[in-house]
């Protein structure tokens, strides 16, 4: 990107705000947001049925990619969160630039402190803080890291000029992996059960349970008197260690929680990554074309950097390494530069209209989805569960009203958000 662009792409410079080339909502940001929220709210359930139902290579496959690699490893399914993250990372230039344009730098940042206290207290909520007793409450968990990653990504786009936020972004990716490859941890693998055909190692904390005839796992962790460094495996790292050290409250995994402490330093980098394309699509001085070229483009890099960092520090969700985020980025912005290019440079909208609902009442949907049990389907079997659903499977096809039940509920799921769309009611990140 040329120098002459860069004053109007960094918006947040020491100096007053000149006016924005363009303000308008773009609705592929939301089609994409709900885009992502369909996988959420059922779409991985109808997979399951179908795969069910009539088991093929097709559905074998997607059944395959809806499901979280086990450690290590890419599957879509693990796409899904840094997705989220990352398209808040491109909500906050379009959102935050014009409060800051027409109300200051202070009131932007009072609104996103705002609105990450509110979303980190809903979190809490979603949780098991208003019916469970402490410390049965998780203190990080999907939220929370959202509203963790707001509050940073958001307070950075208001106080950084541009160049000062690829710095910091470069910073977390690599000071993360230096604080995973080389501060030493305990020899000693935390997991409460061995995985499936795991032999246990001498250090595994279930053997050491055994062989020492004591339950208490604090006492076993600290009398471990053997060091190691450069450890990624389940409970075998530092970001696992810090968090059964010091993360109090219910954890995710017992010991250490896939939304932890210090992985939440890459998580902030993917909301920059977001933030960056934000600006690209902000720009008055790139053309459109040249926009989807730059996002595939960035996207393509991205996952071919971060697959190939990932030789030396693996590709892993449950702990947000650094490739994985470069990967999960990439794919990011391949998908908003394909769903920019069809939504808003062509124009094809009309079939996106229910992910623009479900895109622009997200954390309504996901906290109404929680609040029914985990699934829309826990009320469609209101509907076409029970006897319906055992008629189904009985007289026109065995696993067919499992088929019928997940699109009932996703059914419910899109008319609940058209209606709240209707009435112009929306919760917003």
């Amino acid at each position: 990107m040329s120098e002459a662009t860069a004053p109007e792409l960094a918006v947040q410079e020491q100096r007053p705000v000149a006016a924005a080339p363009t303000t308008q909502r773009l609705m592929s940001i939301d089609a994409l947001r709900g885009f992502d929220m369909f996988w959420i709210v059922g779409a991985d359930s109808l997979v399951y049925a179908l795969h069910h139902l009539s088991e093929n290579r097709a559905t074998s496959f997607l059944a395959y990619q809806l499901d979280h690699a086990e450690w290590e490893g890419f599957h879509f399914y693990d796409l899904i969160f840094p997705l989220f993250v990352f398209i808040s990372g491109v909500s906050i230039v379009f959102s935050l630039t014009r409060i800051i344009q027409q109300q200051g730098r202070a009131q932007a940042i009072k609104r996103v402190v705002r609105r990450s206290v509110l979303l980190f207290i809903l979190a809490l909520i979603y949780s098991g803080g208003a019916s469970n007793s402490w410390p049965d409450m998780r203190l990080l968990g999907v939220l929370n890291r959202i509203a963790l990653c707001y509050l940073f990504g958001g307070t950075i786009f208001c106080l950084v000029p541009w160049r000062g936020m690829i710095a910091i972004a470069v910073s977390l990716l690599l000071g993360y992996w230096a604080l995973m490859a080389w501060v030493p941890i305990r020899d000693i693998r935390l997991a409460k059960y061995p995985d499936k055909d795991h032999v246990l190692a001498a250090n595994d904390i279930e053997r050491l349970y055994a062989e020492r005839g004591t339950r208490d796992a604090a006492a076993i962790f600290y009398s471990t008197t053997n060091w190691v460094t450069g450890k990624y495996d389940k409970g075998y790292n530092l970001a696992n260690h810090l968090d059964f050290q010091y993360l109090p409250g219910r954890r995710w995994d017992f010991y250490w929680d896939p939304e932890g402490c210090l992985s939440t330093m890459p998580a902030i980098c993917t909301c920059l990554l977001g933030i960056f394309a934000g600006l690209l699509l902000r720009s008055g001085n790139v053309c459109d074309e040249r926009k989807v070229v730059y996002l595939v483009s960035a996207g393509v890099a991205g996952v071919l950097i971060g697959f190939l960092w990932g030789t030396d520090f693996p590709v892993v969700k449950k702990i947000w390494t650094s490739s994985y985020v470069l990967v999960a980025g990439g794919y990011s912005a391949i998908l908003l530069g394909a769903f920019y290019y069809v939504v808003d440079m062509l124009k094809f909208q009309k079939w996106c209209q229910p992910f623009v609902w479900m895109g622009m009442n997200s954390i309504t949907i996901y906290m109404t989805k929680n609040f029914l049990g985990g699934s829309f389907s826990r009320l469609a079997s209101r509907l076409v569960g029970g006897d319906v659903e055992t008629y189904i499977n009985k007289y026109i096809a065995t696993g067919l009203g499992e088929v019928v039940l997940s699109i009932t509920g996703l059914l419910l799921a899109f008319w609940f958000v058209h209606f709240l769309y209707r009435r112009k009611i929306f919760l917003r990140l």
